[in-house]
């Protein structure tokens, strides 16, 4: 298979096919190469304009990404309240498709990660404590945005009211 034969394969026969994120490394063994030749192929497809998603789960093609409503919420909380958060959002039906910090250095920082149920958000959480990584809020002292898509407002407003309660930080 060529390069550019692979380049569609990945387009048309798994991105496109699949409405859910789709990791790499299954994408590298359908198509019979390594997991950094994908990564090389999809930063090639990006390059040249194909809106591809990099998200915790694997990749998604953004016309498959949730086409709700959207909003950014800005939140603070600890850490330790990092699942709590994120459990509310998804229970109350919101997909977090981001997350976002403003660096002084860097300046805009973002993290796509299309959560859309608690076992999502499991995985998520599980990965940063695999991986011994640094949550992007830590950069900004628990400060951080949100992109959230629903379908109806009073589930934005009732995870909100939640998360308050839950004494995570919501400002409006």
């Amino acid at each position: 298979m060529s390069d550019r034969e692979r380049r569609e394969a990945l387009i048309q026969e798994w991105l496109k096919a699949h409405p859910d994120p789709v990791r790499g490394e299954d994408l590298a063994q359908k198509l019979g190469v390594t997991r950094q030749v994908v990564v090389h192929e999809i930063a090639l497809l990006r390059a040249k304009g194909v809106p591809i998603l990099s998200t915790p789960r694997g990749y998604i093609l953004w016309q498959n990404a949730p086409s709700d409503q959207r909003t950014v919420i800005s939140v603070r909380h600890d850490p330790e309240q990092t699942r709590e958060e994120l459990y509310t959002l998804v229970d109350h039906g919101l997909v977090v498709a981001n997350v976002i910090v403003e660096h002084p250095l860097y300046g805009e920082l973002v993290g796509n990660l299309n959560l859309r149920s608690r076992r999502d958000v499991d995985d998520f959480c599980q990965a940063v404590a695999q991986n011994q990584a640094a949550l992007l809020s830590s950069l900004t002292h628990g400060y951080h945005l949100h992109t959230v898509a629903y379908r109806h407002p009073e589930d934005l407003e009732a995870a909100v009211r939640t998360m308050r309660q839950r004494g995570i930080e919501v400002f409006d």
